[in-house]
């Protein structure tokens, strides 16, 4: 018998970055209660407590994960019966990936949104430290809102333009609130216009904007659906793009040399078999929105962008190997 769906709210961010405040804010008003009973899972403990008396609503079961062996689907399906829970609520450990999550969620549970927060007395800092910056990057490719606590640190120009490039490295859909020690809230408003034309009838993509195409395209796929692209790429040939499909992409850098990685998107084409791995080629295809596994644990029910080649031509390299994401 299928089991129900179980919605998750997570809020991500480093260690006293403020995600036990804002959760226990969230907890506080009472049209936060959905009526259904709440599992909230602590990931990690900071010297910040929450204080359950001060709950808008009953029914709250708090749970601590204390060693990432505990993250598992078994114990967090027990945990998850134990509480008799409609919803779950998590505050995630800043220093574990966002993938190892997406591995021990049970199947029945669904992130419905998933905030970020930062200091902004450390966001530069730690964006200027190679690891801790991966760390930041991996938490905002999977959020819908980054908000900064103690905004005025940095309440100038050059640090919302240095804040606004680090998200949009990551994600082009996740917005920022700057939060003031006053309770004021302050937008990002800096504008993101693509390099390309979405309006043409087929959407030329410059060879040193492929990053940016992907992570659009990823961030917002119904903008493309039914449209024909044409850009440059390598061949991927790889199993998991599917029967009569290869994987046309590029390698790009998320911080440093240690994060690059080729991203692509499976491409049906009944030529791939003729085509060598690392080739350069130009594809020119149509781009729609379907099922496939190899979108499992990143986009909700496994839906993603999916190319038909209309044509492939060989080509010459790109003038630089790596792309970046902004």
């Amino acid at each position: 018998m299928a089991m129900n769906e179980i919605p998750v709210y997570l809020f991500v961010g480093f260690l006293e970055s403020g995600k036990t405040r804002f959760i226990q804010e969230t907890m506080e008003d009472p049209q936060f209660d959905s009526g259904d009973k709440t599992l909230l899972l602590v990931c990690e403990e900071g010297e910040e407590e929450y204080a359950p008396e001060k709950f808008g609503f009953p029914g709250v079961t708090v749970e601590y994960i204390t060693d990432k062996e505990q993250l598992n689907p078994q114990n967090l399906q027990n945990m998850a019966q134990k509480s008799e829970c409609g919803r779950v609520i998590i505050e995630y450990n800043g220093m574990w990936l966002m993938n190892d999550l997406a591995e021990a969620l049970p199947a029945n549970w669904l992130v419905y949104q998933c905030i970020a927060t930062a200091d902004g007395t450390t966001i530069k800092t730690y964006a200027n430290d190679n690891a801790m910056r991966s760390l930041i990057l991996d938490k905002l490719a999977r959020s819908e809102l980054l908000v900064v606590n103690r905004a005025e640190k940095v309440d100038d120009p050059e640090s919302a333009q240095m804040i606004h490039k680090l998200v949009r490295q990551a994600s082009r859909r996740c917005d920022i609130a700057y939060e003031y020690a006053d309770g004021s809230v302050r937008y990002d408003d800096i504008p993101d216009p693509l390099p390309f034309k979405l309006d043409a009838p087929v959407i030329e993509i410059p060879e040193e904007f492929f990053g940016i195409w992907y992570m659009d395209c990823m961030d917002e796929p119904e903008k493309y659906n039914g449209k024909t692209v044409k850009f440059l790429a390598q061949v991927c040939q790889t199993n998991r793009a599917g029967k009569d499909c290869f994987v046309p992409g590029r390698f790009a850098m998320t911080c440093c040399v240690q994060d690059i990685q080729f991203v692509g998107f499976p491409c049906k084409y009944t030529g791939y078999a003729k085509l060598k791995q690392r080739d350069w080629i130009t594809v020119t295809a149509k781009v729609n929105l379907k099922f496939h596994p190899i979108y499992k644990g990143q986009t909700q029910d496994s839906v993603g962008p999916v190319l038909t080649a209309l044509d492939v031509q060989p080509a010459e390299p790109a003038a630089e190997d790596v792309v970046n994401f902004s």
